[in-house]
């Protein structure tokens, strides 16, 4: 079984920095998590922790069955069973794509012969079938990265680990190899952990999404129900690039404090209760509509594929909205529409980078 859980797991550092605090996470056989959140969040200290190069203060660490951190047992990385591809490929130019992919076989004592089947299949499976002669140095980025991977996945890993793998790549190069990915572990069942600042590739790639911030998870969700469904209004800002109110509820409308925005309650998709909270505004749920008076000037306009994304100034608020249609212009008057918003009773935002 390729299966993870981390139980209880915290890492404190010896100057007594929180690294990692309470984990509790359970990663099925086959499936493909995406860890997200700021720098500092804790992404890389847990990927680095399942792998071994770092042992929690507290907690357990199974793979599959096995316990292979915590209760006084340590496993060392090499013997754990894993894959590994880091931002930087770390492909050893003195040797040829064969020697680079067959190096773990070399290690663990597999035969000449069977080696260099395994090499030559691994090749083809990551698109690079007859490049195993080739010299590193006459390969591009993109097919430096997939010899990365092929090497991280010779050995029939029990779970693969991705640190920023992709992240030195072009676009769109990297679109291109994100397709790739998807396809190959897929297609071997293999259970991915990959770490990204990439908030859309995380959601693109993923079953789940673990969003984590000071070492903490704030939530664990597939994409569209974190798209739509984000469990604090730090993540919705983080995630979707939501714009957050903070009011109280009163009669029928949410009243934001010290600004015109009066949301009726029959737009909030989520229950709402009299006192004081913070609603969450997603980009696709604000309309922005020209208007000589209208109560907010745009300060940002992008053109993009699947639409503009639109910022206005409403009142000294950062309105983000995503258009289509007729690309408004910076200095642009507008009115604002919001038709839906999420609302988060008693909440404060103090958290992912606040």
């Amino acid at each position: 079984m390729s299966s993870v859980t981390l139980h209880n797991v915290a890492l404190t550092y010896p100057d007594g920095t929180v690294g990692l605090d309470s984990i509790d996470l359970e990663i099925a056989d086959g499936e493909f998590i995406a860890l997200v959140g700021p720098s500092g969040s804790g992404k890389t200290t847990l990927l680095r922790t399942i792998a071994g190069f770092l042992a929690p203060t507290t907690g357990t660490v199974h793979l599959g069955d096995a316990l292979v951190a915590g209760g006084g047992t340590l496993v060392e990385p090499e013997k754990r069973g894993l894959g590994m591809v880091f931002q930087q490929h770390a492909i050893w130019p003195h040797w040829n794509v064969a020697k680079n992919v067959g190096y773990p076989l070399k290690r663990a004592g597999v035969k000449k012969a069977e080696r260099a089947a395994r090499v030559e299949e691994v090749l083809e499976t990551v698109g690079l079938a007859g490049y195993g002669p080739r010299n590193p140095a006459t390969l591009s980025g993109g097919q430096r990265q997939r010899v990365a991977l092929a090497r991280a996945i010779v050995g029939r890993p029990r779970v693969l680990l991705l640190d920023e793998a992709l992240s030195a790549l072009d676009e769109p190069l990297r679109d291109s190899l994100r397709l790739q990915l998807q396809n190959l572990t897929r297609s071997i069942g293999l259970t991915v952990i990959h770490v990204t600042h990439d908030r859309s590739e995380a959601l693109a790639l993923a079953d789940r999404v673990v969003v984590l911030d000071g070492g903490r998870i704030l939530q664990i969700a597939t994409p569209p129900e974190l798209v739509r469904r984000p469990s604090s209004p730090a993540v919705a800002r983080f995630l979707s690039d939501a714009t957050l109110f903070e009011g109280t509820v009163e009669g029928t409308a949410f009243v934001a404090t010290g600004h015109p925005a009066s949301i009726p309650l029959t737009l909030l998709d989520s229950p709402a209760e009299m006192g004081e909270g913070t609603i969450a505004v997603l980009p696709e749920d604000v309309e922005l509509v020209a208007d000589p008076d209208g109560e907010a000037e745009v300060v940002s306009s992008l053109f993009g594929r699947a639409g503009n994304d639109v910022v206005a100034d409403w009142k000294g608020i950062p309105v983000r909205s995503r258009t289509t249609g007729r690309r408004l212009l910076v200095g642009e008057r507008v009115t604002v529409t919001v038709r839906r918003a999420l609302f988060y009773p008693g909440s404060r935002v103090l958290s992912l980078s606040d």
